[in-house]
């Protein structure tokens, strides 16, 4: 049986008078993938930040294993080594190598052992083909390969979830198809993922649910081939040309 990794109640964020989040509630279970698509200022890159705690939610709940990560009690510092986040500009450290890259986070936020982690960096490279350039820098790579890279780097945390927000958005448009294989590939291997993209054709190869939301709100959730085919909201449908 399928069990909930994560569960979002409610969930309201505002900066200011302008209000982002207006109560997203949703389930995203073990080896799930979820997509949320909709038009730029919708709030998900946003919901993104307030699931790995850059960002405190105003309201609402958030439940990773039955337990509410936003209560005074509830160690933090444990989920986060547990929620991994692929941002679109990579974020990697130019003065460091694509192995150093993968390996900081693990040794000094996570006090693994240098030998293992390092192995198991090197391992996440090769299944993301960069595992020519253990002693590059990042200004010696392309976009494409920064970002399997960055990809890499999330893995060897050891996640139980990777969140991406807009992870092709950066890239020139030769390097976007091997980015998303890479992602696919994770698909393939179970890993559990909740995707911010652009890319429909993407989205609705690898996705097992798919969130559309618009203005802070989710308006319609559903399968690929409900979304895709079948949307029951205008919105969603005028968003997708339909």
């Amino acid at each position: 049986m399928e069990r909930n990794l994560l569960q979002v109640k409610n969930l309201r964020k505002s900066f200011g008078a302008n209000e982002i989040l207006k109560g997203i509630s949703f389930n995203l279970q073990q080896g799930q993938v979820i997509s949320l698509i909709g038009p730029s200022g919708s709030g998900k890159s946003t919901l993104l930040r307030c699931l790995n705690l850059l960002e405190r939610p105003d309201q609402g709940e958030i439940f990773y294993k039955g337990q509410n990560i936003l209560e005074g009690d509830f160690k933090t510092a444990d989920f986060k080594g547990k929620v991994a986040m692929v941002f679109q500009n990579f974020n990697l450290f130019n003065n460091m190598t694509v192995l150093e890259n993968c390996t900081r986070a693990p040794i000094k936020v996570l006090n693994k052992d240098r030998k293992q982690v390092e192995s198991q960096a090197i391992h996440n490279l090769e299944l993301v083909g960069m595992a020519d350039f253990l002693q590059a820098r990042p200004r010696q790579l392309s976009g494409g390969q920064k970002q399997r890279v960055a990809i890499a780097r999330a893995l060897t945390m050891e996640p139980d979830l990777i969140l991406f927000d807009e992870p092709t958005s950066a890239l020139d448009p030769e390097m976007v198809g091997e980015v998303l294989a890479t992602i696919k590939n994770l698909r393939d291997l179970g890993m559990t993922m909740l995707i911010v993209s652009h890319e429909m054709d993407f989205v609705s190869r690898v996705s097992d649910r798919i969130i559309f939301m618009d203005q802070g709100s989710i308006l319609e959730e559903g399968n690929p081939e409900e979304i895709f085919t079948n949307p029951q909201q205008q919105r969603t449908k005028d968003f997708l040309s339909l």
